[in-house]
């Protein structure tokens, strides 16, 4: 299976930041990795319509775990799919954070997505706190553990470890810490899915920019990146597309 950029827009972006997109796949129109942007849910209609029938994919940034109902504000995963997404981004450290998502929540979600015909991109990783204590391998298999949608295979599952203290900060922990959590998720999967486990492709987050972009791809296990603030600018995402692709 193809290794995968995906970029996660969270927060940011409007009409006019679709030129960016246009850009992007005018200069990658045959990537050697698969390319995925997840634009605020206002855009993935629209960025799916620039993206058609290119090599772009499109996903959405959260789905409520049910398929309809009484919700006001939230987005289904059939939403998302109707309006020409793919994917699907799950539990971000910021959705766990600052909404209080709980891995059972998480869960739900991944299966509406995967039940939607969606890929669930579930995010995991520890904080400051929980590393400098030691508890990093807990921590992140816990919510592996807890977060893993029933029935999951290596074309409907996507995870992506994202240390919450390396988001936004410019910090990345050593290329030795991201091949020990790797080779950990990969062993834990093969625990919970068997060999489908090793068709997972597993993403690293985290401060990653066309700087270090080639030197983490070259950790055993990393399969591509989740990049929030490098995927707004079509050079910037497109020279990570680039050092993935090599």
């Amino acid at each position: 299976m193809k290794k995968l950029a995906a970029g996660n827009w969270k927060m940011n972006g409007t009409a006019a930041a679709l030129d960016e997109v246009r850009a992007l796949i005018a200069a990658h129109p045959a990537p050697g990795c698969e390319m995925l942007l997840c634009p605020p849910a206002t855009l993935v209609a629209r960025m799916a319509e620039a993206a058609h029938g290119s090599a772009l994919l499109v996903g959405g940034q959260d789905c409520h775990p049910k398929a309809s109902g009484a919700h006001t504000g939230d987005i289904s995963a059939d939403m998302l799919k109707d309006a020409g997404a793919s994917h699907v981004i799950v539990g971000h450290s910021e959705r766990r954070a600052d909404h209080g998502e709980t891995d059972a929540l998480v869960r739900a979600k991944a299966e509406a997505a995967i039940a939607a015909g969606l890929v669930a991109v579930v995010c995991i990783g520890e904080t400051e706190a929980e590393r400098d204590a030691g508890q990093t391998l807990a921590v992140i298999g816990g919510q592996l553990d807890g977060s893993l949608p029933a029935g999951a295979n290596a074309r409907t599952l996507v995870v992506a470890y994202e240390p919450v203290w390396a988001i936004g900060t410019g910090r990345t922990p050593t290329l030795a810490e991201i091949a020990e959590v790797h080779a950990f998720l990969r062993d834990r999967l093969r625990g919970r899915i068997g060999a489908e486990a090793d068709g997972v492709r597993l993403l690293y987050g985290g401060s990653v920019k066309p700087s270090n972009a080639a030197e983490i791809f070259a950790v055993p296990h990393v399969d591509g990146a989740l990049v929030g603030g490098a995927s707004l600018k079509a050079a910037d995402f497109g020279a990570i597309v680039a050092a993935l692709s090599a």
